[in-house]
């Protein structure tokens, strides 16, 4: 599953760095993840580091973006295949 940042978000620009997709950028009152970039951080580290880093847990499931781990993969794959390019 894609991640998401709620509401809660104190715009404390601590996830962003640390995303190692790029998928986290300043939206227009919080930052916000894209989904077909985030991979929960799968191929790169064993948690997701936004979470990790989190000060507010304000990160959670995107429950619009269900993906099975295996799916996860294949996209830090595609992804990495496409920074190649």
């Amino acid at each position: 599953m894609a991640l998401l940042i709620n509401d809660l978000c104190v715009n404390c620009d601590v996830c962003a760095p640390v995303c190692p997709n790029a998928a986290i950028t300043q939206g227009e009152t919080i930052y916000v993840i894209e989904p077909r970039r985030c991979t929960e951080c799968v191929g790169h580290y064993d948690e997701p580091q936004c979470v990790a880093v989190c000060p507010v847990e304000c990160i959670e499931l995107d429950p619009a973006h269900a993906e099975t781990p295996e799916h996860l993969l294949a996209k830090f794959h595609a992804l990495s295949t496409e920074d190649v390019k």
